[in-house]
């Protein structure tokens, strides 16, 4: 084996996470989040089905300050999966590859993420 020095290849701690890193590795992130909070939700419809008892303690459950707290977190995952699936999508025509088109529609696509939760929100308690 030679003794040279060679460079050592990069790692995360060498970059400095861009914008689009971050929501790359979010959509992931979300993706994940999604499929625990479906089995939260699977909880409750048979949780409905298995009587009214059982489904008092799973509405109370999840009607608590941290029931609520996971489900803003999924509804603000839900959001989040949605406008970033959509992006994908606009990229799979062919559209938005220039360097200030992603960074433009990275942020719309988050503040679209927070005035679709924040909305949800609203009309979901104004119903209660």
């Amino acid at each position: 084996m030679s003794d040279t020095q060679r460079p050592l290849s990069p790692h995360l701690q060498v970059y400095r996470p861009q914008l689009t890193s971050v929501l790359s590795i979010l959509h992931r992130i979300t993706g994940v989040a999604l499929s625990v909070g479906s089995l939260v939700l699977i909880w409750w419809v048979v949780a409905a089905a298995s009587g009214a008892e059982y489904f008092a303690y799973v509405q109370g459950w999840i009607g608590s300050w941290i029931g609520y707290l996971l489900l803003f977190g999924w509804s603000v995952a839900l959001f989040y999966h949605l406008c970033a699936g959509i992006r994908h999508l606009v990229w799979d025509a062919g559209y938005g590859f220039e360097l200030e088109t992603i960074y433009k529609s990275g942020w719309v696509m988050v503040a679209a993420t927070a005035t679709l939760t924040v909305l949800a929100w609203i009309l979901g308690l104004a119903a209660l």
